[in-house]
């Protein structure tokens, strides 16, 4: 018999009930030091003291009008992203996936606005994940994702990452966009080299076509700066945000420069829920945390502690890991045993890390999080790995 809740996921045996800062605890009382944030999104912690006042202020006042009606907050929550990024505009969503669904949708609406609609493929690339919807998953190209569910979204060009040449053989008069990952996270926490982010924004410059960055897991100040392409100094023409920006409250963004957006006009795009009273409200407060400098250096100091940390405890297993690697506190560790058999490990040490792609276990804690839970982590990494190789 189908469970209740559709059987999609394999759960481990945890069930929380409360978190506080970089902590879970399970219901029996028991505390697990979470190395995965949520995958990335509780950026500045589980009930962070200032969040939870702003949920319930807001919460008391006003949840939901839709979008028929002017949002204060979300007008806020837009004007700062605006002065914080390279975009003049804002769409917000419920997720990440919907975020990439409005950046797909508006360069091809660019072109088709420009009396070229015949510019409609969009060029991806593989290892990439960009979300679970129909569009999102043929973007990707992973037979993982897309078994069983064709036919898929036509007008995807999928090419191999780091093939230079097939790209540029590939920029014909046809294509809308190419969309990246500074640093792709589903895919193994592997960073796109300064040099080929910026390659990429000259051959987008020289063909006309719009370069979309997915900054929904490596973006809010995860890699040390706001945005991972801001460390190769190149700015995109649309980038969808999600993940850290709501820190756990469901919110994500579709930014664009006033160009790439020309075509996005009144009824062309919509949402419910996207950008309401509560998200927005929870939104600013999170963007007026992490862009702060003081905020982003603190994220560079432990994002170097970490990986020093982490550097040693793969020269003290070389049985178990292979080597580390990333941006900022969004860090990789390359397994030789299977990545979900150091994952388990980790839980009978109670401390949490995320599966990835290429075999790796990654590390997302929350920014935050302090010099001394990041020692604490990484001793109980080394546990959870001594107790691997005894079983070697």
């Amino acid at each position: 018999m189908i469970p209740a809740i559709m059987p999609t996921y394999g759960r481990a045996e945890m069930t929380f009930e409360k978190g506080e800062g970089s902590w879970l605890i399970d219901r029996d009382g028991s505390r697990y030091l979470d190395f995965g944030a949520g995958i990335a999104v509780t950026a500045l912690g589980h009930a962070h003291p200032e969040l939870v006042k702003v949920v319930q202020d807001q919460a008391a006042s006003l949840w939901h009008t839709s979008n028929l009606y002017n949002i204060p907050s979300q007008q806020a929550l837009a004007e700062k992203l605006v002065e914080e990024t390279f975009a003049d505009t804002c769409f917000f969503t419920n997720s990440g996936a919907e975020a990439m669904e409005c950046a797909l949708k508006t360069a091809r609406k660019y072109w088709s606005a420009k009396g070229q609609p015949e510019r409609v493929n969009i060029i991806t690339f593989t290892g990439s994940f960009h979300g679970r919807t129909i569009a999102t998953i043929s973007a990707a190209a992973s037979e993982k994702l897309t078994d069983g569910f064709g036919p898929l979204l036509p007008g995807i060009i999928n090419l191999a990452a780091g093939d230079h040449d097939a790209l540029r053989a590939a920029m014909d008069e046809t294509v809308a966009a190419v969309v990246i990952e500074p640093v792709q996270g589903e895919g193994g926490i592997i960073p796109l080299p300064d040099a080929c982010l910026k390659g990429l924004r000259d051959l987008c410059d020289e063909t006309g076509a719009l370069m979309i960055c997915d900054e929904i897991q490596c973006g809010m100040g995860r890699t040390g700066k706001l945005f991972a392409h801001e460390w190769a100094g190149v700015t995109p023409d649309i980038m969808a945000v999600a993940k850290g920006i709501g820190n756990g409250f469901p919110l994500g963004a579709c930014l664009a420069t006033e160009d790439a957006a020309s075509g996005m006009t009144a009824g062309s795009h919509g949402s419910t829920y996207g950008g309401n009273p509560l998200a927005c409200a929870v939104g600013a407060a999170v963007v007026d945390r992490i862009a702060e400098p003081a905020f982003l250096d603190g994220v560079n100091r432990k994002a170097g502690l970490m990986r020093q940390k982490l550097e040693g405890l793969v020269a003290a297993h070389p049985d178990i890991f292979e080597l580390v690697r990333g941006s900022g506190l969004m860090i990789g560790i390359k397994c030789k045993v299977p990545n979900i058999d150091m994952v388990n490990a980790g839980y009978a040490e109670h401390i949490l890390t995320i599966p990835g792609g290429d075999n790796v276990i990654r590390v997302l804690p929350a920014l935050n999080i302090s010099d001394d839970e990041i020692a604490d982590g990484v001793a109980r990494l080394d546990r959870a790995a001594s107790a691997l190789e005894a079983a070697l």
